[in-house]
């Protein structure tokens, strides 16, 4: 293996430096750059997501069964509530309640009916995606126009406005770029202890893996696409893993030290090996997206944009591990939507543990 300083795969831990700040000083500029603020705007949003982050799973457990779901705005973490009685224990986790007349259980029941339907066939393939969005309080389903919906719920929110086709951003095989498999290029994920996680589509039954400089670099020890879109990649030939998401030269290096899983409206940023570094903000969890070559569920949808090649590559806000790239629509020149498939599950899935500085 021929020996590079700039694979996740091939970092010598002792060019690593810890930030003793909430964020490099290039990622405050990805993000001034990608969201149309200043530098300070900047640091005050990174301040308040990381407190919103680290309360949200307290404010979920004081809402009980009131629990109508959560997202971040105005800088600082909204819950909603169905019953005005738990709004103090909310309040007193830190996040601003608001009160909804529909359950995030009620909502995602009839998420996981449309599941059902597509499974079985009966969701046309001009319905592109579906979704609890706690903010409306509603299941919001994203079609083309013109797009069959009358087999849907009838509560459902559709909406046709600024709706593409997605599609998994993987890209065939061109120099320099992070692995190969088959005649396909995609990206790291993040490291776990032993490999790394990635795309599940990007695995196209070759299995072996190659680095960069095409030295193999692994193997697919699972993967799985549609349903999903994950899998993970167990690395040999010299290659070693450690807890860095690359900045390419943007900004500098990310350490990962945790997966703490950001709601709605916290800002995300996304490294791949097409279009590098870009930011945005993840608009819902739980998505389902309809590629055609089927669907793929409990996916989280964002404003960042990608293109083919970034499919596997790392979304992380902070320090925190969001998931992997998974597909969208749009480029990084006119803009877009991507998906990716949350780390924890691939982790859970897989028995894996999530390697941290």
């Amino acid at each position: 293996m021929l020996l590079r300083i700039v694979s996740v795969t091939a970092i010598v831990l002792s060019t690593i430096t810890i930030p003793a700040a909430a964020a490099s000083a290039e990622v405050v500029d990805a993000m001034s750059r990608d969201f149309g603020i200043t530098t300070a705007q900047a640091l005050t949003r990174i301040r308040q997501e990381k407190v919103a982050l680290k309360i949200a799973p307290a404010a979920q457990e004081a809402a009980a069964g009131a629990y109508g779901g959560s997202w971040f705005d105005g800088g600082k973490l909204v819950v909603a509530v169905t019953d005005p009685a738990k709004a103090d224990a909310v309040r007193a986790k830190g996040a601003e309640p608001v009160l909804r007349t529909r359950t995030y259980a009620s909502l995602t029941a009839v998420k996981e009916g449309i599941d059902r339907l597509s499974k079985a066939g009966a969701v046309s393939k001009d319905v592109v995606g579906w979704r609890v969005d706690a903010q409306r309080g509603a299941v919001v389903v994203d079609a083309l126009p013109g797009a069959d919906v009358s087999g849907l719920p009838k509560d459902v929110v559709v909406n046709t406005a600024g709706v593409q086709r997605p599609q998994p951003f993987a890209a065939g095989t061109v120099g320099g770029d992070p692995f190969y498999t088959g005649n396909v290029r995609c990206s790291i994920g993040f490291s776990v202890h032993g490999g790394y996680v990635t795309a599940g589509h990007c695995n196209v039954g070759a299995w072996n893996v190659y680095g960069w400089d095409r030295s193999w670099q692994g193997e697919f020890v699972g993967s799985s696409f549609p349903t999903n879109d994950y899998g993970w990649v167990r690395t040999g030939g010299g290659w070693w893993n450690v807890p860095v998401v690359l900045g390419w030269g943007q900004v500098s290096d990310a350490l990962v030290r945790g997966s703490w899983e950001a709601p709605p409206g916290t800002s995300v940023c996304r490294s791949g090996s097409t279009t590098h570094w870009h930011c945005g903000v993840i608009q819902g969890r739980n998505e389902t997206v309809n590629y055609q070559q089927g669907p793929v569920y409990e996916m989280v949808g964002t404003s960042v944009c990608a293109q083919p090649g970034d499919s596997g590559g790392s979304f992380i806000t902070g320090d925190q591990a969001q998931g992997v790239t998974s597909g969208g629509y749009g480029n990084c020149s006119s803009g877009g939507r991507t998906w990716f498939q949350p780390v924890n599950e691939i982790l859970r899935v897989y028995g894996l543990r999530l390697l941290t500085a």
